[in-house]
């Protein structure tokens, strides 16, 4: 039986939290032990240059992305986990794709729309001020990650569709000028019913809020951030709203159905927002305090992240070194004898 391919990047210019635990790790570390599918996961580390010019801080990222999908019990003998900038393969079939895609796609992206709006809303001459080459050919370095494997299926937001219709454009433009079935036509997964948490401020935890909890924060920086979520006046021995409290909805997206159950009671019966902070605390602790030791363990030994992401580069190659030899012999670049 043919397995099915699914492939997620993981851009590296953040500090993973529980956000990001809930909306995309879990669900892809239970993926990745998933015998009837071949996962394909990557720090897309040329993607992050796109948005960050700190080395210092890419470094670190791409350390802490590693060791948190290590630490939470991704199968690495399963899915293939590797470094993006690892696979040379990636940018030389990104520059063919480049070739055969028309700008006027390029045009279209909603990155570069946005940057463009942003440009004429603050009155500047030059709608392209600012935006570079990287920003407005992602989507064709995005459509290399996941055509180099042939991926089925690429679980995605919303806001990502588009970059999945791309590819498929580039795909389906490839096969025909070149006469061949050489890509898969990738298909978007959006899955709706994965929890979208709130942060500090109630608004969705995101960096760019500046609202994120860390998943392996220490124990004191937890209980300080859990205490700072905002809620309402509303005294001990008043009902609540559990529906629309962000302290309810975290302990929710990590509790089982009856310990939530059990929590939406509490509110019923008027919780204290002290009491209910501390509740999620030590919840939160108890659930993370063996992957947070096995975190930890992973960040002082860099050299074994290095030897999974090399051992994982290795699987990676040794499909896309033969694809690469294949597509370069359809356009014209293969070896003479």
């Amino acid at each position: 039986m043919t397995k099915t391919r699914v492939l997620t990047g993981i851009t590296t210019t953040g500090t993973p939290h529980l956000g990001n635990y809930v909306g995309a790790i879990r669900p892809a570390i239970a993926a990745s032990q998933d015998p009837n599918v071949q996962s394909y996961y990557f720090l897309a580390d040329f993607h992050a240059l796109i948005k960050c010019q700190d080395p210092k801080r890419v470094q670190e990222s791409r350390r802490e992305i590693a060791a948190t999908w290590l630490a939470l019990g991704l199968d690495t003998d399963n899915a293939i986990f590797y470094r993006q900038s690892d696979i040379p393969e990636i940018p030389e079939l990104t520059w063919m794709l480049s070739c055969v895609c028309a700008k006027g796609l390029m045009n279209r992206a909603h990155a570069y729309k946005a940057a463009v709006a942003e440009n004429e809303e603050a009155g500047n001459q030059d709608p392209d001020k600012g935006i570079t080459m990287g920003l407005f050919g992602y989507p064709v370095l995005m459509a290399a990650d996941i055509l180099m494997f042939n991926a089925n299926k690429v679980p995605v937001g919303r806001d990502q569709i588009q970059h999945i219709e791309m590819a498929r454009d580039m795909a389906g433009r490839f096969n025909h000028l070149f006469k061949d079935n050489f890509f898969t036509l990738p298909e978007a997964v959006v899955d709706d019913k994965v929890a979208v948490l709130n942060g500090l401020d109630g608004r969705k935890m995101s960096k760019s809020y500046n609202n994120t909890i860390p998943l392996f924060v220490a124990e004191k920086k937890l209980l300080k951030l859990v205490r700072k979520i905002k809620t309402n006046s509303l005294e001990p021995g008043e009902p609540k709203d559990p529906d629309t409290c962000t302290l309810f909805q975290i302990y929710s997206a990590f509790a089982s159905a009856e310990e939530a159950e059990a929590m939406r009671q509490e509110y019923a019966n008027g919780i204290g927002w002290g009491d209910a902070k501390n509740r999620l605390f030590e919840y939160l602790n108890e659930q993370l305090r063996e992957p947070r030791e096995r975190y930890q363990a992973l960040m002082e030994d860099p050299g074994h992240i290095e030897s999974v992401l090399m051992k994982g580069a290795e699987r990676a190659r040794a499909e896309a070194a033969p694809t690469m030899d294949r597509l370069r012999q359809a356009v014209g670049l293969g070896r003479f004898v």
